[in-house]
């Protein structure tokens, strides 16, 4: 195997909650990346693990940091397993429009090319189940079917207590994320709200939710640093 060089960041996925807590799956992730690496002279500057509930898989706050973390480091992207991921079109498309160097330790041979055709295969998958769903669901209301939620439907307080659990969550990563910017944010400090938006687009820094900088963007970055 050709010996590896430069700085990684490691991005590992479990797809539930209780594979998050227990570690099963990660370690294994882990395992695959460091024997990958194994050589050469690198550095692992991070690792991000991704704990998905499958309901909400377009949500990748780990994924968005370990890909602005390439980006302020100059890393590189390692993932330990990239089949698992062939039929996910968001993380493939947020890979491809990134601009970052990757690297799959179970297929070191994929490139931008064989992500790009992976993304658009997942689309189309996707496509077609979303078509056959709305198909289903008239067919549904065509025979009588109330659907949506029945008359008098209230929010239970579980449902509440988990709405203000990822409130607290969206908040805690938002701050986690200006405090990874703070370096680049120190250098922009001269510059206006409207400029700092123009240079971090230029270096190609996203948002924390993957989006394009602008002054209210920054403004409101800044007094996060602040706060």
């Amino acid at each position: 195997m050709t010996p590896h060089h430069g700085k990684f960041i490691s991005y590992l996925r479990v797809s539930t909650k209780r594979q998050g807590e227990s570690g099963l799956g990660l370690e294994a992730q882990r395992a695959s990346v460091t024997s990958f690496l194994n050589g050469g002279n690198w550095q692992l500057v991070e690792e991000h693990v991704e704990v998905e509930s499958g309901k909400h898989d377009h949500n990748r706050p780990a994924l968005h940091a370990a890909l602005e973390a390439c980006k302020i480091y100059g890393a590189t992207l390692v993932i330990a397993k990239l089949d698992r991921l062939s039929r996910d079109a968001h993380f493939l498309l947020g890979l491809q429009k990134a601009g970052v160097k990757f690297v799959a330790a179970d297929m070191p041979e994929a490139n931008e090319m064989v992500v790009g055709i992976m993304a658009l295969v997942a689309q189309a998958e996707r496509r077609m189940i979303s078509e056959r769903t709305k198909a289903a669901l008239a067919a549904a209301t065509a025979r009588g079917k109330r659907l949506g939620k029945p008359k008098g439907y209230q929010i239970s307080a579980a449902t509440s207590e988990t709405r203000a659990r990822g409130s607290a969550a969206t908040a805690a990563n938002a701050q986690v994320f200006a405090q990874r910017l703070r370096p680049v944010f120190a250098e922009l400090t001269d510059l206006s709200a409207n400029a700092a938006a123009i240079e971090l687009n230029r270096r190609g820094i996203a948002t924390a939710r993957g989006g394009v900088w602008s002054a209210v963007s920054v403004i409101n970055l800044r007094t996060r640093l602040e706060g």
